[in-house]
């Protein structure tokens, strides 16, 4: 269920600055977004699974402040981020 280390460093070079930048805003927020959707799969199938529920929404609370502040730093690069993940319709 998790990301394996090949997956993260994967999100982490097409949104990070290179394989290992785990800590930019950009990288985080990628992460964040691979997570939620597979533990959105894992609840359609497992609808009683209360503590995944918790998890995702703990995580979506994480996404969506670290994209407050990405939208208050450079809102230039949120919105491309935002459009790569294709996040807001």
């Amino acid at each position: 269920m998790s990301l394996t280390t090949k997956e993260k460093e994967t999100i982490f070079k097409k949104f990070g600055a290179d394989t290992k930048d785990s800590g930019s805003v950009h990288s985080q927020v990628a992460l964040f977004t691979k997570k939620i959707s597979n533990l959105t799969k894992h609840l359609k199938s497992n609808h009683k699974d209360y503590g995944t529920q918790r998890s995702l929404q703990l995580m979506v609370g994480k996404r969506r402040k670290l994209l407050t502040y990405l939208k208050n730093k450079d809102i230039i690069k949120y919105r491309e981020l935002v459009k790569k993940l294709g996040l807001r319709r």
